[in-house]
Order: structure tokens, then sequence, then C-alpha cells
């Protein structure tokens, strides 16, 4: 015997195609923040780079207009460097990512496109890697994610649509028994 299967209704095949994207999204999101929880804590680097590749956010309007505050940007780790390359630096606890001046064998001069003066010279052992992409105001989204308001938006968007076909169902069952509860009452007063 075959069972003839329906189709998915529209609403049940968005929601569907949604909790695959949440949960992709939220499981791509947990394996970052555990990577760099591990490499922070245990590693002690603020920014790892797997695959020689890293990810930041411009905090600063110190290389506008090439980057602005709220983008984010890929950086890979390089052999060398030539001067005019956007660099990302340790700067103390934190980094910078500022344009390369000029270099005296491992002595690294830099300063951000809209500063006026050089920054302290650095050492080559400190750059972590070269500007490769720029993805425009994607860092304020990525900033958002991460906030704990953001944590919470994106567990409760997949929580909601990980209840939502369920409710649909039982919202289904109830109006089926709802009608079938109509049509006994209608039988019994047709006696």
């Amino acid at each position: 015997m075959r069972t003839k299967l329906s189709p998915l209704k529209p609403l049940a095949a968005l929601l569907l195609v949604l909790r695959g994207v949440v949960l992709a999204l939220i499981l791509a999101l947990l394996g970052v923040d555990l990577y760099v929880v591990q490499s922070t804590v245990f590693l002690h680097d603020a920014m790892p780079m797997p695959f020689g590749y890293g990810a930041s956010v411009v905090l600063s309007g110190s290389m506008e207009p090439a980057l602005s505050a709220g983008d984010l940007i890929i950086v890979r780790e390089e052999e060398s460097y030539a001067v005019g390359d956007e660099i990302v630096f340790r700067d103390g606890a934190s980094f910078t990512v500022h344009r390369l001046q000029s270099i005296d064998g491992d002595t690294f001069v830099t300063r951000g496109d809209a500063n006026d003066t050089d920054d302290a010279p650095i050492r080559a052992a400190d750059v972590k890697g070269k500007v490769v992409k720029r993805l425009k105001g994607a860092g304020d989204l990525v900033s958002a994610v991460r906030s704990p308001v953001g944590i919470v938006v994106t567990l409760g968007l997949a929580v909601a649509l990980f209840e939502a076909p369920y409710l649909l169902r039982e919202r289904k069952k109830r109006e089926q028994l709802d009608s079938i509860r109509a049509e006994i009452e209608a039988l019994k007063n047709e006696k």
C-alpha cells in the first residue's frame, strides 16, 4: 500500500527553512565563540587566526575613509608586508589597524589615515596580518548579535522557530477536535 505525502504548506516550508538557518547561525556563533574563548584563555591570543585568517571589528575612525568604525575586516597572515598595507598589530592588550608607513628591518612605523602623526614604532612580531577584505557596517551586526541582548534575541528567535510548528500542529488538532465535537452535538440534536 502506498502512502500519499502531502506537500508542505508554504508557512510550514518557510518555518522549516528559517529553523535551519537559525540553527546554523547559532551553531556557527557557538563554535566561533568557543574557539575564541579557548584561544584567549588557554593560548592568550585575543585574535585567533585559524588557517591564517582572522576577523575584527573596527572600533574607531582613525582609518577614515578607507575603514570606518563598525566595519568588519578580514585579516590574513602574510610572510612579508609592504609600505601602504593596512595591517593589524598588537597594541598593548588590544589591536590596532593602521597603514604601514615605513619598514626598518624588524621595526614598522604605522599611521592611521585620519591621523596627523605616526604611531610609535612596533616590532614585526606584533603584526597579526594584513587587511584583505572590508565588510562595510557588518561589524555593527556582529557586535549586536554577540551582545547580551543579541544573544537573548537570537536564542528567543530560535526557540520561537522551533516551537512554531508544534504550536501550529496543536492548533490544527484543537480545531479538528472542535469540529468533531460540533458534529457530535449536531448529531445528538438531530435525534
